[in-house]
């Protein structure tokens, strides 16, 4: 039980160095060949209580390329949580009927907690405003595929930095290969303190900005856009006041590095202009196809499945 509970895939400071290279060369090997039957057999549930599209529809897209079947719900409204079932009997329910939980939650923790209360593995596919460790993984792999490393590299990171769960899991994800941080925010939305103590303590460079300038987009290896999400917001006056705050153009990119490579975990609202999405720096829609090979990597780590290398 404690063995298959430590292959639960919850959080990016759970993994090591070695465990993010070792999933990288995974993500790179399931692109050249997506297609195979590894997952013959298994059920897969993805319970989705908060909703998702790109999340849902990648993890089931790298199942059903791996031939594992799939259950859950993307609505907890059409589940028995609405009628007042909890978590845990609703992860003790699912553990019987699948050989993976892979769950969305509004609550930061919850997928901590359904690891702990079943002997199923828990892949966590984002949790409130904590974290989301499989948009990490993909983030990765697509800053190696771009990059052609994770060593050394400026990652200027732009928009929601306080609610921002990509953000949170892609500094921790990132802190192993020695980058330097640029954290553009307004006031309101700037990153806590909790993750600039961890970078001190790591002897990471990060540098805060109020102001999106060319200056800094110029210095940068990978701009890493994010909305300013509406549904993180009590105060609605407050979410109008910032939600167009910072807005990346075309002519804004014209001095920057050649592999500048712009990411976004997406949706987009208004921080990324159409014009942008023909410059060949925009990498966020081919950022959003690695995540499959992603997260047919950690399905198969979590299940333990030895998968042979592509050819």
């Amino acid at each position: 039980m404690d063995q298959m509970k430590k292959k639960s895939f919850v959080s990016v400071a759970d993994l090591s160095k070695e465990d993010i290279l070792r999933l990288v060369k995974s993500a790179e090997s399931f692109e050249k060949n997506p297609n195979r039957k590894i997952l013959e057999g298994k059920v897969c549930a993805t319970l989705f209580f908060e909703p998702s599209t790109r999340t849902r529809l990648s993890f089931e897209t790298a199942i059903n390329r791996l031939d594992g079947k799939v259950i859950g719900f993307s609505d907890a409204a059409t589940t028995s949580s609405s009628k007042g079932e909890t978590l845990k009997d609703t992860i003790k329910m699912v553990s019987n009927y699948a050989d993976l939980i892979i769950m969305r939650h509004y609550l930061e923790g919850a997928a901590r907690y359904a690891s702990e209360i079943t002997d199923v593995p828990v892949i966590n596919a984002g949790d409130g405003a904590n974290q989301h460790p499989s948009q990490t993984m993909l983030d990765l792999y697509s800053i190696y595929k771009t990059q052609g490393k994770l060593n050394n590299l400026t990652i200027t990171m732009v928009g929601d930095l306080k609610y921002g769960r990509t953000v949170h899991s892609l500094i921790v994800g990132m802190s192993h290969f020695n980058p330097a941080f640029n954290f553009i925010a307004p006031e309101e939305l700037r990153l806590p303190d909790i993750y600039k103590q961890f970078m001190e303590e790591k002897g990471l460079y990060y540098k805060e900005y109020t102001d999106f300038s060319e200056e800094v987009i110029n210095g940068s290896d990978i701009l890493y856009m994010t909305r300013v999400q509406r549904e993180r917001f009590t105060d609605l006056m407050e979410y109008e006041k910032v939600k167009n705050i910072y807005i990346l153009k075309n002519n804004m990119l014209k001095d920057s590095k050649e592999n500048l490579r712009i990411l976004h975990p997406l949706p987009r609202v208004n921080e990324i202009a159409y014009d942008v999405d023909d410059n060949f720096k925009a990498y966020y829609f081919e950022q959003a196809k690695n995540g499959v090979f992603a997260r047919q990597a950690i399905i198969c780590d979590v299940l333990g499945t030895n998968h042979p290398p592509a050819p």
